[in-house]
């Protein structure tokens, strides 16, 4: 077994005020059987506030990344104690799911999370989570989930609340003339994406000083071999739709 624990300090500038975050950081590789390559490869790195704003506020923006990260539905208890449980339970599945079959073989599992805080507008501030999976077959999934906090506050901003009443369909237009651009102006990429005329807000989006970017997940508007797709628009095409 490979494992590797470490705790990072940073700290991030938000709204006029020093946010220190730490990193929790944990790699394993866990064999199936002694000797066999067939394992568990587990990454977890998850960057989190610990000082710099009210406890209140700093333990809604830690429950918010906790949930999305692992993809809850309880409440999360504290980001170390929720971080290893779900590495417990990841341990857990993968052995169960092989309990009567030790021969070797494509056995192996992958679990990566990665998150961390993205960019910032005004009090607005994004965080990404990054997850690849592989539970066997022909490839994993890779999918990057944004959710953009109130820094003051440490409520979660919906994408509906952030922009006004009928923003949809002009914005929607504004992605979708942005799209050739974050496909690298390839054509044959653009005429793979199922319904372009479809492409608009999909509550996945993030916020940074350049704009508002949309992630697309693999499968959502285009084929897999093309990925996580992220679209964005700048500010100051967006900011008549911005509420103010």
């Amino acid at each position: 077994m490979k494992k590797l624990l470490a705790f990072a300090a940073a700290a991030l500038l938000l709204t006029g005020c020093q946010l220190k975050t730490a990193t929790y950081a944990d790699d394993q590789a866990i064999p199936l059987e002694e000797g066999q390559t067939d394992s568990l490869i587990m990454s977890v790195s998850l960057e989190y506030p610990v000082k710099g704003a009210p406890e209140e506020v700093i333990e809604k923006i830690s429950h918010s990344i906790l949930t999305t990260a692992f993809d809850l539905e309880e409440e999360p208890g504290e980001v170390i104690e929720t971080a290893r449980r779900y590495e417990d339970n990841l341990k857990d599945g993968y052995f169960n799911e092989y309990e009567d079959v030790k021969e070797v073989g494509v056995r192996s599992w992958e679990d990566r999370v990665n998150g961390y805080f993205s960019g910032k507008y005004g009090q607005f501030v994004s965080y990404m989570v990054e997850y690849y999976g592989f539970r066997g077959g022909a490839h994993g999934i890779a999918t990057m989930t944004p959710v953009v906090f109130n820094s003051k506050t440490g409520d979660l901003v919906p994408e509906e609340t952030f922009f006004i009443d009928g923003y949809r369909n002009p914005v929607a237009a504004l992605i979708r003339s942005h799209l050739l651009d974050a496909l690298e102006g390839d054509e044959e990429a653009l005429a793979t994406i199922f319904e372009p005329d479809l492409v608009g807000p999909n509550g996945n989006y993030e916020v940074t000083k350049d704009g508002v970017t949309w992630y697309y997940q693999p499968y959502d508007i285009a084929p897999y071999d093309l990925g996580v797709i992220s679209v964005t628009v700048p500010w100051k095409e967006l900011k008549p739709y911005v509420l103010k």
